[in-house]
């Protein structure tokens, strides 16, 4: 299959919604930006990424391709909106204090956004979708707050991040070897297998990673605007200014990557949960090397969900979907609403 990349932006009606905004949440004042052709549509709720990585976030604004989506299709059918979490892009706050950077923190903020948008838009229950560390908070909601979700679509759903840094490791050992990579080995068995507790471990075994292409994948025919192309949004936003990109990339890796945060990291494990109370999907690239694809198949299998579940993989992508797997799960999370 060849891509050819191709910029895709798209503008809102002025009879619709198309505004970023501040809301105060967790005693924190983030920036959401909502979307929608039709403001009486459903309201849907991406969680971005990273922590501190916001695509699709505020930077989406105008934009389609978004890592692990496409939206230009979305804000026909829902009233989208993509919000910045504490510490990252457009919410970046230097005197945020350390101690609220911690994954109940970003749980609660989420919970209070829901809320703040069933009431905004008169709706009972909203659609929550979320991807790789946003898929944390994602299914702590769907356990938490079933009544406020419609569904939740959990995309490179993150279950144990600890149990996750293992396969890493196992891979990234595996293709410094297959490259004769000794000076990679040698930094890999230095640090030693997870967990990582210390931010300076957590941080550096993510250089490998990064280096072997682990959210990209590429071939002789699946071509790929990688890293470059996902992370050049911020540069082509309406909305971000380079001051805004320098936080996003320095200042809010430093604020948000707490010992306290790593500490939680290592404690996560949602494989325990055993049922489900409302519509729950799973999506994921065949190819993903940086959050492993097969716990999130064991878990769905063994997950009760009496209102239905789904699980989908995505033959052409990794951690960060192909465009034409992007669409394809715009195309999805549409249709999954609507049956």
């Amino acid at each position: 299959m060849v891509l050819l990349f191709k910029k895709r932006e798209f503008r809102i009606a002025t009879s619709g919604i198309d505004s970023v905004e501040k809301v105060r949440l967790g005693g924190v004042e983030q920036t959401v930006l909502i979307q929608a052709e039709n403001p009486t549509k459903p309201v849907l709720l991406f969680i971005h990424g990273g922590p501190c990585m916001p695509v699709p976030g505020v930077v989406s604004r105008g934009q389609d391709y978004a890592v692990s989506t496409t939206t230009k299709e979305l804000v026909k059918h829902f009233v989208v909106v993509f919000y910045d979490q504490r510490g990252a892009g457009k919410s970046y706050d230097k005197n945020t204090p350390a101690g609220f950077m911690r994954v109940e923190q970003y749980i609660t903020d989420c919970n209070e956004l829901v809320d703040v948008l069933r009431s905004r838009f008169n709706q009972e229950k909203i659609y929550l979708a979320a991807h790789s560390w946003g898929s944390i908070i994602g299914l702590n909601m769907a356990l938490r707050y079933p009544e406020k979700l419609h569904a939740y679509i959990g995309i490179s759903q993150i279950l144990n991040w600890t149990n996750n840094d293992k396969l890493c490791y196992d891979w990234v050992v595996n293709k410094a070897k297959q490259a004769n990579d000794q000076k990679t080995l040698k930094k890999l068995y230095e640090l030693g297998q997870p967990p990582y507790l210390k931010v300076k471990q957590w941080t550096e075994f993510r250089r490998p990673l990064i280096k072997y292409n682990s959210m990209v994948y590429k071939s002789e025919t699946v071509k790929h605007p990688g890293m470059i192309g996902g992370l050049k949004q911020f540069f082509t936003s309406s909305e971000y200014s380079l001051m805004d990109i320098f936080h996003s990339f320095y200042s809010a890796y430093n604020l948000t990557y707490t010992q306290e945060l790593i500490e939680d990291f290592a404690k996560i494990n949602l494989n325990q949960l055993k049922k489900v109370e409302t519509r729950i999907a799973f999506l994921h690239g065949t190819k993903d090397a940086h959050v492993e694809g097969k716990p999130v198949e064991t878990f769905f299998n063994n997950l009760e969900a009496p209102l239905g579940k789904d699980m989908v993989w995505y033959g052409n992508s990794s951690h960060m979907f192909h465009p034409d797997d992007a669409r394809m799960i715009e195309k999805y999370i549409i249709d999954f609403a609507h049956a």
